[in-house]
């Protein structure tokens, strides 16, 4: 049975006090079994070779037509711009509309080859945070968590490691947000920040558990930025064994059934108010790898499905106290179910931790999850409701190429359905997308990203802090509600007070143009922000 909301809202909040067991018990001991995938649990396991197939499919590009390669015209340009970035900039609409799609699009589909904007890397460079690995932050993090709780300390020192454990998280977590956003206001790799958002919100974690506090933007920098445009494996590898994710879905506390902890593990437990440390399988993450990350609820797999991927990811945990210098991930072999295992009527292959890259190499293969996957995709691009056509079209991309997700964006962008008409205008701005695009759409040349944050979040959509793993939702009914209205006009009225000129806004229809010449000229940007025609996409 899922958890609702408010189950993991309240798991979220007990989950702050586990964390201190947790930072005593992650590096347990335990004695290897003759068939360890890594050396002694100590050591990071190498990135071990995935069992999939070669990629024979990725060089078959879906060409474009002719008309990708005409003039886009100043309707369409919006249209590609609102779609595939995070809104157009002043003047920028009428700049593309003599260029074409393809123009647009294939540089935004190899965006290392896009060079930066010289004012985001200057503004980058003050965030110390984002230019570390996720390990060192994490042991430091799990230090100060001990010593706030260490009765060996005076409550002095342990009211100071509080304090700093709350300043470390504040930066971590406040650096990984701006960023977000000031890539999204200024990056010249527009498909690539939106595609960042999108692939997050799919593999969502919850920065208010434990130590995802403090490793959820990493979690965005290392297991989501480099795999958007990449292999769908890789970009579900990659989440598996990242902290965020195994501690987010509670992967660090499946074992085999039975299984004991060190004396020392058990004990650090007790003196944590009794926390009773695992001894069987989790299945949180095993489930939401099925429902939410590949296959999808309709897929027809079975509860013991679940149970046996559960068992399969006994082991995967990783490493508060000792992470090394880029990665905490351990496979922990005295932990792992050996028994034989059978999922989606197969029995599981390998040994070890390459029963889990198996297990992610079927799952990323499968018919379900390209239906799965393609669908969110043409949903967020195109309609709330896609043509089947399209998305049957998008999977056969996805599972032709081995799940090459730049392949398969080619394949809907140079679709008829995404330059179609009807499918323009007909979706609602999140508040993340509203807030970021009127910024993008006055011009502001140094916006506070703290600021535009907490207006995200007044919008009801902190960032980094969904706290179900289904991620915020995508739709306009979601979005669209009196409160929300009313906190986009007073975002709209606060920016429009800070905007130097009176920009052109786009996208607006021609009777809303006509009712703001009819307002004083130092109120027609607040009220076109505002207006139910700018909240459109």
């Amino acid at each position: 049975m899922r958890a609702t909301r408010r189950q993991w809202l309240g798991a979220a909040v007990a989950g702050v006090a586990m964390s201190s067991v947790a930072s005593l018990v992650g590096c347990a001991t335990s004695t290897p079994t003759p068939n360890a995938v890594v050396p002694n649990p100590g050591v990071p396991n190498p990135n071990p070779p995935s069992l999939a197939a070669p990629n024979p499919g990725a060089s078959r590009w879906v060409e474009p037509s002719p008309a990708a390669r005409s003039a886009l015209g100043e309707p369409l340009a919006l249209h590609v711009l609102q779609r595939l970035s995070w809104g157009p900039r002043p003047d920028e609409v009428r700049a593309w509309a003599g260029r074409s799609l393809v123009d647009w699009l294939e540089p935004q589909l190899a965006p290392q080859a896009l060079p930066e904007s010289p004012v985001l890397l200057e503004r980058l460079k003050t965030f110390e945070s984002i230019h570390r690995a996720h390990a060192p932050v994490l042991a430091e993090f799990a230090a100060l968590q001990a010593d706030a709780l260490s009765a060996r300390r005076s409550p002095e020192e342990r009211q100071q490691a509080s304090r700093a454990v709350t300043s470390l998280v504040q930066q971590v977590q406040g650096e990984a947000r701006r960023a977000r956003i000031l890539r999204a206001v200024h990056s010249e790799r527009q498909l690539q920040e939106v595609l960042v958002a999108f692939w997050f919100n799919h593999f969502n974690v919850f920065a208010g558990k434990e130590s995802v506090r403090v490793t959820a933007g990493y979690f965005e920098a290392e297991a989501i930025r480099p795999h958007v445009l990449g292999r769908f494996r890789d970009l579900l590898g990659a989440t598996a064994r990242h902290p965020a994710m195994l501690n987010y879905l509670d992967n660090w506390q499946s074992v085999v059934q039975g299984f004991r902890f060190a004396p020392a593990a058990q004990a650090a437990a007790a003196a944590q108010g009794g926390f009773v440390l695992p001894r069987g399988p989790n299945e949180n993450y095993a489930r939401e790898l099925l429902e939410l990350h590949t296959l999808g609820v309709q897929a027809g797999y079975s509860q013991d499905d679940v149970a046996s991927v559960a068992r399969v990811f006994t082991g995967w945990s990783f490493d508060r106290r000792n992470p090394g210098p880029t990665d905490a991930f351990r496979f922990y072999p005295a932990r792992h179910d050996a028994s034989a295992k059978v999922v989606l009527g197969q029995s599981v292959q390998g040994q070890g931790q390459r029963q889990g890259e198996w297990v992610l190499d079927l799952l990323a293969r499968h018919p379900a999850t390209a239906q799965r996957v393609c669908s969110k995709l043409a949903r967020h691009f195109v309609n709330e409701e896609p043509p089947r056509a399209l998305v049957d079209e998008l999977a056969q991309v996805f599972l032709r190429t081995d799940g090459d997700l730049k392949a398969v964006m080619r394949a809907l962008v140079y679709s008829p359905a995404f330059v179609d008409p009807q499918h323009r205008g007909v979706r609602y701005k999140a508040p993340d997308r509203f807030v970021i695009s009127a910024v993008r759409a006055c011009g502001l040349n140094a916006p506070d990203p703290a600021q535009m944050a907490l207006a995200v979040g007044r919008m009801g959509m902190p960032m980094l802090l969904c706290p179900t793993p289904d991620g915020w939702a995508d739709t306009r009914a979601a979005w669209l509600t009196p409160e929300g209205l009313r906190l986009r006009t007073e975002y709209a009225q606060s920016l429009a007070a800070r905007a130097q000129t009176l920009p052109t806004i786009e996208g607006l229809s021609q009777a809303t143009r006509s009712a703001l010449l009819a307002q004083p000229a130092q109120h027609r940007l607040a009220l076109a922000l505002a207006s139910p025609d700018f909240s459109r996409y």
